[in-house]
């Protein structure tokens, strides 16, 4: 029998959906509207996870950005201590936040294709 994921994207998976219902619940900082996580990418060992976030309406570099990565950044030490309560693993991953510069590309790239077509 195969097995469809494996261990790490499962723990990925969680850790994902973890976050995103602690940003929604339990997260007040004003500097985190318009926040969305888009990936979690945990390592083999299991020791770190990369996640990566986007803010509605903002480019790489703007200063909504640069708040929300302080803001994340001084709410690791919550996020990982609810990890810790809620995964069953030996050790809780360290969270190391990225902003997803992908839709940023996206964009660029549906106009390059629609000036090509027309």
């Amino acid at each position: 029998m195969s097995q469809d994921f494996s261990r790490t994207d499962r723990v990925s998976q969680e850790i994902f959906r973890l976050l995103s219902n602690l940003l929604r619940r339990d997260v007040k900082d004003p500097r985190l509207q318009g926040l969305t996580l888009t990936e979690c990418k945990v390592s083999k060992d299991l020791s770190v996870a990369k996640v990566y976030f986007t803010v509605m309406g903002c480019k790489e570099g703007d200063q909504a950005i640069l708040d929300a990565k302080k803001a994340l950044e001084k709410a690791k030490g919550f996020f990982r201590s609810e990890l810790g309560k809620q995964l069953r693993l030996r050790i809780t991953p360290d969270i190391r936040f990225h902003y997803d510069t992908v839709p940023d590309h996206v964009d660029h790239i549906e106009q390059l294709i629609k000036k090509a077509l027309y």
